[in-house]
């Protein structure tokens, strides 16, 4: 059942639409990641489910409960911002608790959250200090527990890594999944980082120029992309224009080469792009691959235990990665080549 929905939201700025008829619906319990590029109306619908925006058209709700036109006091929600947010002048324990008293909780609740909350992210030592003798990855574990002492019905994390290493960032964001799991809490979490999305969500929302190009699990987002965006947008990705012979039958072909996709496709001689990712590529033959496209080795690079081959196939340039093997010396550049991949990996794109 649906915890937070979201139902043809729009928001315009002046002449200028931000967020075009977004929908999504999410489950209690869900960790749903929203990815792309700066500009793309993420945060613009983050910002609208939190209530500092109010959308143009469109609703929102939360466990039942249409939030549209609610003050962010109102809807009981918890927002950790990129750049931290804590007030320098209130030690670790009283930001967190910074919240409760605001609600006006009895001191000894606020105490017992509080030390709650400190032994939920760790840091149960470190009460008395103020955010200026803390790490970036202590503060920002300070404003995840200020965000979650007042027991929120949603979890709002805008790009709340961004500002750290990347050694930090990846621990804290196991720390941030593992708690989200440990409390059951419906979240949002907003990036740009395609390795950030796929690592922890439950599901992801690609956006771009305002809509919601793709909904799906990491594994779908990344394995079966539906749109052209999407598919160059996570991941690398290898692009090859096609045009199909027979749409019944999935026949087309690939410069001069005919391949057989056995799916149906759209009408014949229109003109398509097929993907397909880097690791599903094999120089040469391989067992179960039944598509096989010639073409030129233009560069190798050798990595110690990968090798990285580019060639042109068809007036492309395709990227691979094989295995170093040191019985099998690397392709030389300027030789003829095949490679090789099964008919179910190549992806037929939308724009």
């Amino acid at each position: 059942m649906s915890f937070l929905t979201l139902n043809s939201v729009k928001k315009a700025f002046g002449a200028n639409t931000v967020v075009k008829d977004f929908n999504l619906s999410v489950a209690q319990g869900e960790f749903v990641s929203f990815l792309g590029p700066s500009g793309c109306g993420k945060t613009t619908v983050l910002r609208m489910v939190a209530g500092f925006e109010t959308p143009t058209s469109g609703a929102i709700g939360i466990d039942g409960q249409d939030v549209t036109r609610l003050r962010p006091n109102q809807r009981n929600i918890g927002m950790v911002f990129q750049a931290y947010a804590l007030f320098p002048n209130l030690n670790v324990a009283q930001n967190v608790g910074f919240g409760l008293r605001v609600a006006r909780m009895p001191k000894a609740e606020i105490d017992a959250r509080v030390d709650e909350m400190l032994r939920l992210i760790g840091l149960r030592d470190l009460g008395e200090r103020y955010p200026f003798q803390l790490s970036g990855g202590q503060q920002q574990r300070v404003a995840l527990a200020r965000a979650l002492a007042p027991k929120p019905r949603v979890l709002l994390l805008d790009e709340p890594l961004s500002a750290l290493d990347a050694k930090i960032r990846v621990s804290l964001r196991e720390e941030i999944r593992s708690i989200q799991k440990q409390l059951g809490i419906t979240t949002i979490f907003v990036t740009h980082d395609q390795e950030e999305a796929l690592s922890i969500s439950d599901r992801i929302v690609v956006m771009h120029q305002g809509i919601a190009d793709q909904v799906g699990t990491p594994f779908e987002i990344y394995n079966r992309p539906t749109t052209r965006f999407v598919a160059q947008f996570v991941g690398t990705l290898n692009l090859l224009d096609a045009r199909v012979l027979d749409a019944a039958r999935g026949h087309v072909q690939v410069g001069e080469t005919p391949v057989a996709l056995n799916r149906s496709l759209n009408g014949a001689g229109e003109a398509i792009s097929l993907a397909l990712r880097p690791e599903v590529i094999a120089l040469g033959q391989r067992e179960g691959h039944d598509v096989t496209l010639s073409g030129l080795i233009r560069d190798v690079n050798f990595l110690g235990s990968v090798i990285r081959v580019r060639m042109e196939v068809a007036g492309h340039s395709i990227s691979l990665d094989t295995f170093n093997r040191p019985d099998a010396p690397p392709p030389a550049v300027g030789t003829k080549a095949e490679i090789s991949v099964a008919a179910r990996d190549l992806l037929v794109l939308a724009d």
